[in-house]
């Protein structure tokens, strides 16, 4: 705007007669001095200054807001995450939520207000210079407010089918982004060497990347194409404008510093409105990906609290009761048990024997109420679980699933994770150890206590399939639970470390409910009782002596697993082979 009225006063004072001379009244003398040619040079100079100063807060501001931003949708994802219950993270669609929630949103906010604030000076900017246009020619100032509109409808059109191309592939960059961590993380490169995977998860990116990318490339050309088209009419727009103003200016009625500051105010309205619609299509789909955010707050948790929750005083007794429980998994077409009833009385020892997939673990998330039944109820104490706060219920339970996690912390941390109120009480991590026989394996590292686990942030150690499940055992018993709830606790573990194990956990169980599951005979015998899981039901239960006596479904399984040490010859008859031998 400045460049404009010097240049234009310049010219129009110094260049050529003036026939049609802009009225400046008492300002006239300054513009014609010499000193007033200074004078302007020093004000441009000034507010150059001040806007390259006012550029420089700007980014500033806008990088500290950047991370800030960011930082707090990370902590709201998390605190979001962190909330929902176990159904959320096995369902597929509600991964793909996630991940857009945490990628399309983080920069979003502070986009839409660099946006915000960027429409703020290009509509001051605007308005300046419709004023000169329509001045000139009401008719051509509205030739250059309506030739962007079309561009304008086109762009926030493809600004919609882009967002629902980044929806659709979602999942897909999740696929890539797996595919990376296969191919980067300490826990899959033994095995992808073994089986020479690295190039077959290579072209399977490679695939996967090119149909994601392919329908983003699509995209973006048509985009640009058809902005490019329409975009053509604002460009028709400007010429006609500097065409009406030159033959004006060549029919005397404009002067040379006229067709200047014209020519220029056509460029800045057609640049201005350009600026103005663009901010809006931006704020349009800065929107419509920042709904991931939003869609992902407003998700409610498929567990509900009690109105009125039973409060949890003191330590419970460890009655567990299943009545007549039922249990089926979103959108599975068979449940995963079915009216199973049975009782654990405090402070007993119960071994759940059954192949795979007869609903065990299953039966661990439901005392835990990271699922409700469909029928029937779970009651602790003579509770429904429903009427706990399910964190509070949670507070009494102490367990290790199969799937354990091996976080990447020093020994302490990973041990002391199972009871936050004592993480850093040295005395009781190093009981909790003690108890899962990981005692000797921490001595002997580097650092003790204090060695990192794993190498993905520090100079750690690497530990064994066996010593991770030990340190996971030691988790297990941070927490001074009444219920204890181990699933497969020695799967890893040698036949030594097994048996010393379970003779320590003869005494440390002692008062507490146990109920674990194993596929190893030679510790489900140990149990006060075991109950025997079919296709989510409860066939068989008793003592070891019991069941051995039955002659039923386990008896064959134990009489087929003695084998496999013995080297007997046993008949399987209908035994499930892939849980029966595990010699």
């Amino acid at each position: 705007l400045v460049n404009a009225v010097v240049a234009g006063i310049i010219i129009n004072q110094r260049h050529i007669p003036d026939r049609n001379p802009i009225d400046l009244g008492p300002w006239h003398l300054v513009f014609t001095s010499l000193n007033a040619i200074v004078f302007l040079a020093i004000v441009q100079l000034l507010i150059f200054a001040l806007i390259a100063f006012l550029s420089t807060i700007r980014n500033i501001t806008q990088q500290l807001l950047q991370n800030a931003v960011s930082m707090r949708i990370q902590l709201m994802v998390m605190e979001k995450a962190a909330s929902l219950d176990l159904a959320f993270y096995e369902d597929p669609a509600s991964y793909d939520l996630l991940r857009r929630a945490q990628t399309d949103s983080i920069n979003r906010p502070v986009q839409m207000i660099s946006t915000a604030f960027g429409l703020v000076q290009t509509t001051l900017t605007f308005i300046t210079m419709i004023a000169l246009l329509v001045a000139v020619s009401p008719l051509l100032a509205l030739l250059a407010l309506l030739s962007p509109v079309p561009a304008f409808i086109a762009d926030t059109r493809y600004g919609w089918r882009g967002y629902n191309i980044a929806r659709w592939g979602s999942r897909l960059l999740r696929r890539m982004n797996y595919l990376v961590t296969l191919l980067t993380t300490d826990s899959y490169a033994k095995e992808v060497k073994l089986f020479g995977l690295g190039q077959y998860f290579i072209d399977r990116y490679r695939m996967i990347g090119n149909a994601y990318y392919g329908s983003q490339r699509r995209q973006v050309v048509r985009r640009y194409l058809i902005g490019f088209l329409w975009g053509n009419l604002s460009t028709i727009a400007t010429s006609v404008t500097y065409l009406y103003v030159a033959v004006q200016a060549i029919a005397g009625r404009l002067t040379l510093g006229d067709l200047t500051l014209y020519t220029t105010a056509a460029q800045s309205v057609q640049n201005s409105i350009q600026g103005i619609l663009g901010g809006f299509s931006g704020m349009y789909e800065h929107n419509l990906y920042l709904n991931n955010l939003f869609e992902l707050m407003e998700t409610k948790s498929g567990l509900p609290s009690p109105a009125k929750p039973v409060p949890v005083d003191g330590a419970l007794r460890g009655e567990i009761r299943f009545d007549h429980v039922s249990f089926a998994y979103p959108d599975a077409k068979e449940n995963a048990l079915t009216d199973l009833s049975f009782t654990v009385t405090p402070g007993e020892t119960i071994a759940i024997v059954g192949r795979n997939g007869a609903g065990k673990t299953t039966l661990f998330k439901l005392i835990c109420r990271l699922y409700d039944p469909i029928a029937g109820r779970i009651l602790i104490d003579g509770v429904d679980i429903r009427d706990f706060e399910p964190e509070k219920l949670r507070s009494q339970i102490g367990g290790m699933f199969q799937d354990y996690v091996t976080y990447q912390a020093t020994a302490a941390e990973n041990i002391g994770l199972g009871s936050l109120a004592a993480i850093g009480d040295r005395d009781a991590i190093v009981k909790a150890s003690r108890q899962a026989g990981s005692d000797g394996l921490i001595d002997g590292l580097p650092h003790g206590y204090d060695t990192a686990l794993g190498k993905w942030f520090d100079a750690g150690v690497n530990l064994s399939g066996g010593e991770w499940q030990k340190v996971a055992l030691a988790r297990a018993f941070m927490r001074d639970a009444r219920i204890l709830l181990l699933d497969e606790p020695t799967s890893a573990l040698d036949a030594q470390a097994e048996y010393d194990l379970f003779e320590r956990l003869r005494s440390l169980t002692r008062g507490r409910t146990a109920v674990y599951i194993s596929h190893r005979f030679s510790t489900v015998r140990r149990a006060d009782r075991i109950l025997f899981l079919e296709h989510g039901q409860l066939v068989e239960q008793g003592t070891h002596e019991q069941l051995m006596r039955l002659s039923g479904r386990y008896a064959r399984l134990f009489r087929l697993q003695a084998a496999a040490y013995t080297g007997e010859d046993v008949v399987p008859e209908d035994v499930d082979l892939d849980i029966a031998p595990s010699a």
